[in-house]
């Protein structure tokens, strides 16, 4: 099976995303993707952005735009950072494009026609001053609960508790702020899951039974508890319309569909918008349809949309009875928190891409983050694990070993890789650990145990730190010349290899140790064993050059402006500031 879709969960438009979102998602994702490339793999790596939903709308409102154009500007400004981090998608689309929308509507027709939505009427809180039904959450009010007087119609960010509409003191409309609210019958289109159960529970069974514990034991827990049937429309201006060929009564009521709806349906639409760029040599049917034999799909997910991603879609696309492509891999992450708290993106607590990539180059969180990856339970970030991360791993181990090894060589030898004697013992053994320190990394990527994978990348950095500290050229040198240019020789070898081996994590970092090489015919992909063990890629005579520091060190200075800007251990447990 060498072909492998690959997708993260959509970030939200409503604003730039924090480091949690990063790691949860869109990171791992892209690491996987660049080392099933690297591989050999046809890799489509698709995303978007998750643009419907009453957020959007009260986001817009607040920035005073169009919701449309507020929408516009927000994947711009999105795309932007993750291009900064490197993210290298083979597509970052929108959910609100024209693709998803044909594609929502025909899957809901789909639907429909096997008697898995109906119309019910329901009971909803209408604003005669806004003219208009209002969703939960365009419905604020004190919570009965904690007293909390910005608690929402759908939950209370406060104290967390769930509520209904009802259950406010003193509601009013978030649009207006009037509180001249009243409850009345409307119909809405329901998703029959509890019809579709037993597939559902049967499919999660045979899929899921190779899936993380964190991904199954949430699937099971939604279907333990029952599936209920769903309402999968709202009253909103912004959405995927309730076609009207089908549905003309709610049509005409302005009804949309429900944005968990439409969103996972986003990466079909997603891939539609990538193929229909160069349709003459792109099918993005051929990545989701009657492809269950030939496409290995993996979705990248926080575990809090791990539900809608193991039950509520695959139900989705059950019940169309077509042959549409489902997941076969759910690797779900648990949270990121910033000093035991949570990150907050409506309060503004912990670090946000943007800021993160003006402090510091991508690479630097690229690595950090992966390497502390919450996979097996919540992690912590503290700038002092952050700064202890960065000086030892990146700094020390690999960027130093790559800085004195080409400038000692430069010194003493000139500009091309010095020849020396043949590879004798030490370098044997080294090659032997090389080689298996690449085995036990290609064993974690393909497995998708990405602490365990930088554990072994850094084992590998570390074996070339182990090797020129044993042969030590600095003193070869003085007594045999041929031995230490061996030794040197061999040492570039390495840096070339960490090169291609690190690229996953670290990128750009990856390409300044390449580029150092004068190279023409570097067209390797990967390291092969052999070539691991014989490391010798760069033949004597080849041009190099010293790049720049690859990693710079973060000083007691650095953190405490850091700590200062951003918050530091005064963060408590429970978020609080």
């Amino acid at each position: 099976m060498a072909r492998h879709l690959i997708t993260s969960a959509l970030p939200y438009i409503n604003g730039i995303k924090h480091l949690g979102n990063m790691v949860g998602s869109m990171l791992p994702a892209d690491v996987y993707s660049r080392y099933m490339r690297q591989r050999g793999h046809d890799v489509l790596y698709i995303c978007a952005t998750d643009e419907h939903g009453t957020p959007a709308e009260l986001a817009a409102k607040e920035a005073g735009l169009p919701v449309d154009e507020f929408c516009a500007q927000q994947h711009e400004a999105q795309k932007a950072i993750y291009d900064g981090f490197g993210l290298a998608f083979d597509y970052f689309g929108r959910s609100s494009s024209a693709q998803n929308v044909q594609i929502t509507q025909t899957i809901a027709r789909e639907l429909k026609a096997n008697g898995f939505i109906e119309e019910r009427s329901i009971r909803q809180v209408y604003s005669n001053a806004d003219g208009r039904f209002l969703p939960d959450r365009y419905i604020q009010g004190t919570c009965p609960h904690c007293g909390y007087d910005k608690a929402r119609g759908d939950q209370c960010e406060n104290c967390t508790r769930v509520l209904d509409p009802t259950d406010l003191i003193d509601a009013r409309s978030a649009i207006s702020g009037s509180s001249d609210l009243e409850v009345r019958e409307t119909k809405h289109l329901f998703l029959l899951q509890s019809k579709l159960a037993e597939e559902v529970a049967a499919w999660v069974d045979e899929r899921g039974k190779d899936w993380p514990t964190l991904a199954s034991s949430i699937a099971r827990k939604w279907l333990n508890e029952g599936l209920q049937d769903r309402a999968i429309t709202r009253d909103l201006d912004w959405g995927v319309p309730v076609p009207a060929d089908t549905w003309p009564e709610l049509a005409a009521e302005g009804k949309v569909f429900y944005v968990w709806f439409d969103a996972p349906i986003e990466y079909i639409g997603a891939t539609k918008e990538w193929a229909d760029l160069d349709p003459e040599n792109r099918d993005w049917k051929s990545w989701w349809y009657d492809v269950d034999e030939t496409v290995r799909y993996t979705e990248f997910m926080a575990k809090d949309n791990v539900p809608f991603h193991t039950v509520m879609f695959p139900a989705t696309l059950l019940g169309t009875r077509d042959a549409w492509k489902k997941v076969d891999y759910v690797k779900a992450f648990n949270w990121l928190t910033y000093y035991g708290g949570k990150f907050s993106t409506s309060q503004k607590r912990g670090v946000f891409t943007d800021a993160a990539l003006e402090v510091l180059p991508a690479d630097y969180w690229r690595y950090f983050l992966m390497a502390n990856a919450p996979e097996s339970d919540d992690t912590s970030f503290t700038w002092e694990h952050f700064t202890a991360t960065v000086n030892k791993d990146l700094a020390d181990t690999l960027g130093n070993f790559v800085n004195r090894v080409l400038s000692f060589s430069r010194k003493r030898f000139g500009d091309e890789v010095p020849a020396g004697k043949a590879a004798g013992e030490a370098e044997e053994r080294l090659g032997e650990e090389i080689a298996r320190l690449l085995a036990e990394y290609e064993e974690h990527m393909d497995t998708l145990q990405f602490r365990k994978a930088a554990a072994a990348l850094r084992a590998l950095w570390s074996a070339g730190n182990s090797y020129l500290e044993e042969k030590a050229p600095w003193l070869e040198i003085k007594t045999d010349q041929e031995a230490a240019a061996l030794t040197l020789r061999t040492a570039m070898n390495l840096i070339h290899l960490y090169a291609i081996v690190s690229e996953p994590f670290i990128p750009a970092s990856a390409r300044a140790m390449r580029s150092a090489f004068a190279l023409s015919e570097d067209t390797a992909v990967w390291v092969g064993q052999e070539e691991a063990k014989a490391l010798a890629s760069v033949p004597a005579g080849t041009a190099f050059t010293v790049p720049p520091v690859l990693f710079a060190k973060i000083t007691e200075e650095d953190l405490e402006s850091f700590r200062e800007r951003f918050g530091g251990a005064e963060q408590n447990g429970n978020g609080a500031a």
